[in-house]
């Protein structure tokens, strides 16, 4: 009796790394604050079709703060799918930190 398929048709999985490489998990919480205001900012405007420009301006805080903290690759907005805004002081452009 043969389980999991017929012989000779068996196929290994393997898996593959993210594109952009790894993510590391904020295990300090050291941006543990800008996140919950995105995700509290992305709750209150669930019935709305679009992201507010508001909540975009936080996801670029946070991804800020990771790419600050070393717990992400840094990047340019546009590559994040989020454009160049300047009323973000902060977070103009991350390439220029560091």
């Amino acid at each position: 009796m043969s389980f999991g398929g017929a012989s000779g048709n068996t196929k290994v999985f393997k898996p593959t790394p993210p594109d952009r490489g790894s993510f590391p998990l904020d295990h300090d919480g050291e941006c543990k604050n800008h996140m919950q205001i995105y995700l509290d900012c992305l709750r209150s405007s669930r019935s709305r079709e679009r992201v507010p420009a508001d909540c975009r301006l936080l996801a670029k805080e946070y991804l800020n703060c990771r790419m600050e903290r070393g717990l992400m690759l840094k990047d340019n907005w546009g590559s994040l799918g989020l454009p160049d805004d300047k009323r973000s002081s902060s977070t103009d452009t991350p390439e220029s930190k560091g």
